[in-house]
């Protein structure tokens, strides 16, 4: 429910003020039109000259009392008059005082409509400050948005030249990679058709090696039968004639058949060797490695090892690993003690050409 508002100062003089105003305009014109219609008197003057002139023959007692009833009526004329011009003056000062009243009413009316319009001033004032400052925002949001806007366009321009950079060093590389794999094809196939070339002189020269090689197995073989059969025929020999002649002759017979059997038996060692040795690639004419070798009266090989080297290590290698490869030799059974006593640990000097029988 909506609160009656209080009047104020000014609305609750106003209205009392309005009607004493009205009352003493009432006053002032009722003793106006009073005055208006009294009806004109005659003139005194002939009356108060022969009333002063009987009073002239009247006794000094007379005249006396004459005199202060006239004193009475001056004095009661003169407080009517008084009273009258009190009353006007007080019809006057209340007037006056109305009249202040309503100005006082005026000026509070105009202070509080002066208050209100500097209120509806200070308020529009707000609201243009207000506005003001909500444009100021808005142009700010404005130029904000108009700098985002720029700053995603240039982010966009940046971003396209970039990707047609991309694009362009992507269509160069591509070209280059191109280019790469035509030079590329074009070495490969060069590569191949030199590696063809060099596989076909490598399978011309492995069939050229195989039947070297198969020649030179045949004659190496023939040679090893040949000194097996010879080695065999030679020991043989010497038993035959060591059984069949003086102890003198034997003896002599038995010291030079045990130079000829060591001798032969040297040529069965590198025999041996030669059928399980594996010539290495860089196996060249004229190297020689000299071999320490121990062996059981049995024929068992027992130990190789570099004695010298020739300088090429896979040659040394190649060397020990055919003397190892021999194994056992039987023909060194029945040897006497005396003949095989050089061999239980002895030196003897390869070459490729030893081992390539």
């Amino acid at each position: 429910m909506q609160q009656q508002r209080e009047p104020s100062a000014s609305e609750s003089f106003f209205w009392p003020s309005v009607w004493a105003i009205a009352l003493h305009v009432l006053v002032f014109g009722m003793l106006f039109v009073s005055f208006a219609m009294t009806p004109e008197l005659p003139p005194a003057k002939p009356i108060v000259q022969a009333t002063l002139y009987q009073l002239k023959s009247k006794s000094q007692a007379t005249t006396q009392t004459n005199q202060k009833i006239a004193g009475e009526a001056q004095k009661s004329a003169a407080r009517q008059t008084e009273v009258e011009q009190m009353e006007q003056k007080k019809v006057e000062q209340e007037a006056v005082k109305a009249a202040a009243e309503q100005k006082k009413d005026e000026a509070a009316q105009k202070a509080e409509e002066s208050k209100k319009a500097d209120e509806a001033k200070k308020a529009d004032e707000a609201k243009k400050a207000d506005e003001a400052k909500k444009a100021e925002k808005a142009a700010e949001a404005k130029k904000a948005e108009e700098k985002q806007l720029a700053d995603i366009a240039k982010k966009k321009s940046e971003e396209e030249a970039k990707k047609a950079a991309e694009e362009e060093a992507k269509k160069k590389a591509a070209e280059e990679a191109k280019k790469k794999i035509v030079e590329d094809a074009k070495k490969k196939a060069a590569e191949d058709a030199k590696k063809k070339a060099a596989a076909d002189e490598a399978k011309k020269k492995i069939a050229d090696d195989a039947k070297k090689k198969a020649a030179a197995d045949a004659s190496k073989k023939k040679a090893q039968e040949a000194a097996r059969k010879s080695a065999e025929d030679k020991k043989a020999q010497a038993l035959a004639d060591l059984l069949s002649d003086t102890p003198q002759r034997q003896q002599a017979l038995a010291d030079e058949r045990g130079d000829e059997v060591a001798g032969s038996f040297d040529d069965l060692i590198r025999a041996r060797a030669a059928e399980g040795w594996t010539r290495p690639p860089s196996a060249r004419k004229g190297m020689t490695v000299v071999l320490q070798i121990g062996m059981l009266p049995d024929g068992t090989v027992t130990s190789v090892s570099v004695a010298k080297s020739s300088g090429d290590g896979s040659f040394d290698s190649s060397a020990v690993a055919a003397v190892k490869n021999i194994g056992r030799l039987t023909e060194m059974q029945g040897m006497k003690p005396s003949d095989f006593a050089p061999y239980r640990s002895f030196k003897m000097t390869f070459t490729p050409e030893d081992l390539a029988l």
